[in-house]
């Protein structure tokens, strides 16, 4: 009969995490990007990774800090992460992870944890290797200065506010989600195009490992949609993210967002798979 047992990963099992993470490099980036940077420390790492073991051997993993989020999740680890997570009781402000997994949780934490906010069921998971051949690069999308931050923020407000339905500037008064801004300028990973002072197009490399990179954050001025600069601003960050980053460039999108997945097709994005979100 097989032995199964769930605890919090240490510092000295990092080894055994990454192989798990590193499985499925795209999948698994924005895990993989913090726990490269950090090590398993819940402090540094901010929240714990739990590990589900099967007669003593690692199978899954589940990040639980300000995201919930399985990772290579059987069936019977979930159940496991499920029983973890309702002791514990809800620390997290989203579910996030693929598709299948994410749901099964869900469907054993909402008795306890629900009603959500918000379940977005079917987010398309995308990715290129490559800049598409017919369509230039917008040579004004740059990436933003240190000095910059009051420049991009407000944008970064905007997109947030308007992809997930409530202000980051609530609760700590913005402070983590400032903190997280100032982070990706000062690691050269967000990039906009400014136009007499005003940011018209931005994205950010949100997460990054030398395998995959995730692209998020995508966002256009609603008095500039309609005229390609999703596509041509894309473009340019695909060619920063290729060249100095990794050989894998994903994102994933709202399914019912069509146009903004029309438009990562045209840049040469295909989907692979599909994420889950549950907001809280």
């Amino acid at each position: 009969m097989t032995q199964t047992t769930t605890r919090v990963l240490g510092p000295g099992e990092l080894g055994a995490a990454l192989a798990i993470l590193e499985s499925e490099p795209v999948t698994n980036a924005f895990v993989t990007s913090r726990v490269q940077v950090a090590g398993l420390d819940p402090w540094r790492l901010g929240g714990e990774m739990w590990g589900w073991y099967a007669d003593g051997h690692l199978r899954s993993l589940c990040y639980s800090g300000a995201n919930l989020v399985p990772i290579c999740a059987t069936p019977e680890a979930v159940r496991a992460f499920a029983d973890r997570a309702r002791r514990a009781g809800r620390r997290c402000s989203s579910i996030v992870g693929p598709a299948e997994p994410t749901a099964r949780l869900w469907r054993l934490l909402e008795p306890n944890w629900g009603p959500a906010r918000d379940v977005r069921p079917n987010q398309p998971l995308m990715i290129t290797d490559r800049i598409p051949a017919d369509i230039e690069p917008d040579p004004h999308v740059r990436r933003i200065r240190k000095d910059e931050v009051d420049v991009i923020m407000p944008a970064c407000v905007a997109m947030f506010t308007e992809e997930v339905g409530i202000s980051p500037m609530a609760g700590d008064g913005g402070l983590l989600y400032q903190a997280r801004v100032a982070e990706l300028v000062g690691t050269g990973r967000s990039f906009a195009r400014i136009d007499d002072g005003k940011v018209v197009f931005k994205a950010e490399i949100g997460a990054a490992t030398d395998r995959a990179c995730q692209i998020q954050g995508v966002w256009v001025d609603p008095e500039y949609r309609g005229r390609g600069l999703s596509e041509t601003g894309m473009a340019a960050v695909l060619r920063y993210a290729l060249a100095d980053v990794s050989p894998v460039v994903s994102l994933y999108v709202n399914d019912y967002n069509t146009a903004a997945r029309a438009s990562y097709r045209r840049v040469g994005f295909r989907e692979v798979g599909a994420f889950m979100s549950v907001l809280f």
